[in-house]
């Protein structure tokens, strides 16, 4: 009786044993499952977005953390068509201008949220010289060229691959530019890759190479506004600008070939100043681009690094903060939005509801030899990266 009792209570002994082992590896299974949930908290998502009037078939693909960002891109024109970012109360609203259809995209519009190539701004009568030949571009900006022409990239179905790693989601977008297309010659390759960080940073990364001697001047087109009310104007948006010096403009809009002083100027944004502060002030160059609408010559002393930008809106509490290695930033205020163009949910986008900071190289580079060249050679390679960092202010 007394082995039987010792024996009953030896396996007794080893159930809780087992049991206790049990819920132990069930704990750290969970600790670990939790741990990974916490570094795999950007995602990647493909839908069809619908077919373009060439019967192309059209991809979009949202990239998503955990911290409230999203965005959407849609393989044609490689345009971003929606941006979520939370506000300081934690509301994620969208912050760019857009439509909701792909017919709408596909009708002419302002670049909305569009990859611009192969040469962004304008180039003075849509003309220039390389290796001794001179090239004559489509005209789409009387009497210049402007964003590449009537079918540049944001008119194009980019092919598109993912990238995930966890902590990071891409999405890499390539498209092969033929030699001649839109007048601008050599093939190139070109590849944007838009990457979404858990810091709710969306970087865009810009490469290309070619056969051929050409001019390349990559860049984003999307339109902010933090305050995720498109029926709101961008005057309230504060702006800073690390930029000392200013790229004048003719009536046309075209540089005249000198750097003038911001100092003492309404394009003065070295320290915060919001944006409706000077717009409407007497001076040459707002007549001349109807409000802000220039590159500015950026200081930066550790490019990829110094903030160039940044813009901050004191209602929503949203902060938007840019590095580049580009040489310029074309600063555009929605001078020419007319309350002709629909809003997702209503109504219509309205006179200065959006703006755009664009790095780029300067306009009319290309015949503009005091410019940084924006020429790429055969074997060369062209890279380069512009990030947006969003954040909230208390």
């Amino acid at each position: 009786m007394n082995v039987l009792k010792r024996c009953i209570f030896g396996i007794g002994l080893l159930s809780l044993t087992a049991i206790s082992t049990q819920c132990k590896n069930d704990k750290k299974m969970d600790e670990a499952t939790v741990s990974s949930d916490k570094k795999a908290t950007v995602t990647i998502e493909k839908s069809s977005y619908g077919t373009t009037a060439k019967g192309e078939k059209v991809d979009s693909y949202k990239l998503k953390n955990q911290n409230g960002m999203e965005v959407d891109i849609i393989t044609f024109g490689g345009r971003i068509t929606d941006l979520k970012v939370p506000n300081k109360e934690g509301v994620s609203e969208n912050v760019v201008l857009g439509f909701n259809s792909l017919a709408q995209y596909e009708k002419e519009n302002p670049f909305f949220g569009a990859l611009i190539g192969r040469y962004g701004n304008r180039i003075a009568k849509g003309k220039f010289s390389l290796n001794g030949k001179e090239y004559q571009l489509a005209i789409n900006n009387a009497p210049n060229a402007l964003h590449g022409g009537p079918q540049g990239y944001f008119n194009v179905v980019w092919k598109a691959d993912e990238v995930k790693s966890g902590e990071t989601a891409s999405l890499k977008l390539s498209y092969l530019s033929k030699d001649m297309e839109e007048g601008y010659p050599g093939n190139l390759k070109v590849f944007v890759t838009y990457t979404l960080t858990n810091d709710n940073q969306l970087e865009v990364l810009y490469e290309a190479e070619t056969d051929k001697t050409t001019v390349v001047n990559l860049t984003q087109h999307s339109y902010f506004n933090l305050s995720g009310d498109f029926s709101k104007t961008i005057l309230d948006h504060e702006l800073t600008l690390n930029a000392d010096k200013l790229v004048p403009v003719d009536a046309d809009l075209i540089p005249t070939g000198k750097l003038d002083d911001v100092a003492g100027t309404p394009f003065d944004f070295r320290a915060p100043k919001l944006i409706g502060k000077d717009i409407n002030a007497k001076n040459d160059q707002l007549e001349k681009g109807k409000g802000y609408d220039h590159c500015w010559v950026l200081n930066n002393p550790e490019k990829g690094k110094t903030i160039i930008a940044k813009v901050y809106h004191a209602p929503s509490g949203r902060v938007m903060e840019m590095t580049t290695d580009e040489p310029g930033i074309q600063f555009y205020s929605g001078n020419f939005l007319d309350g002709t163009l629909p809003m997702p949910n209503g109504g219509t986008f309205a006179h200065r509801t959006g703006l755009c900071l664009e790095t780029e190289h300067y306009p009319d580079s290309p015949n503009q030899k005091n410019f940084p060249t924006t020429v790429l050679n055969p074997g060369e390679k062209y890279k380069t990266k512009t990030t947006f960092k969003f954040s909230v202010k208390k």
